[in-house]
């Protein structure tokens, strides 16, 4: 299990499309893939989870994989993350 924090830096938060964006990714992976935040833990492949935990701009956030791919898994989501999804 690898775990990494990563700090929101959208101004609009964690809104539909970016969700929609790290969803598509965590998907892709083997691992299980969950988000810690605001002391939920919310399964990263779902997008009603990862909407409705309203993850706000800056907030602080746990990526957590475990499985055959997991490094590569905190490694890309992570860097999706610190990128503010290309905005």
């Amino acid at each position: 299990m690898i775990k990494k924090e990563v700090k929101l830096l959208n101004k609009t938060g964690l809104h539909a499309r970016p969700a929609s964006e790290f969803v598509k990714k965590a998907a892709a992976f083997k691992s299980n893939i969950s988000i810690e935040v605001n002391e939920m833990t919310i399964n990263a492949k779902s997008i009603v989870g990862m909407i409705s935990a309203g993850i706000g701009y800056e907030t602080k956030m746990l990526i957590v994989a475990e499985g055959p791919d997991e490094e590569l898994a905190i490694q890309t989501l992570s860097s999706l993350v610190e990128s503010k999804f290309g905005e």
